[in-house]
């Protein structure tokens, strides 16, 4: 699979591929350089993103569906239009409720998942 190149200034989402990130789940990478990285993940209803935690600060933002999150044990449902912060080391997660896409913004890059 071809990913966008680090440092690649222009990436042109219908030039890009997206890959198997679990069942129901397709990540794409983004735009990225060794501080950041954006990844679009795309949902299917009852798919899951299993609970996990990494050394990289995340912050996501809901495009469209419905997901309920857990964040350090706190759970919400979440839309279009929200906002999540998850700082480095904390166990997170999801379930979709609704088809969905969320944005993830990594610092520093997630090396990976290229």
């Amino acid at each position: 699979m071809d990913y966008p190149q680090k440092n690649q200034r222009w990436v042109f989402h219908g030039e890009t591929e997206g890959q198997a990130a679990g069942e129901g789940v397709e990540r794409r990478v983004l735009a990225y350089c060794d501080d950041v990285m954006c990844v679009e993940n795309r949902f299917v209803k009852g798919s899951i993103g299993a609970m996990h935690s990494h050394p990289h600060t995340q912050i996501t933002y809901v495009v469209s569906g419905v997901f309920e999150f857990t964040i350090d044990g706190e759970v919400h449902t979440v839309k279009a239009g929200d906002t999540l912060l998850k700082q480095d080391g904390v166990i997170h997660g999801c379930v979709c409720v609704e088809d969905g896409i969320l944005v993830d913004i990594f610092t520093p890059m997630r090396e990976d998942f290229v």
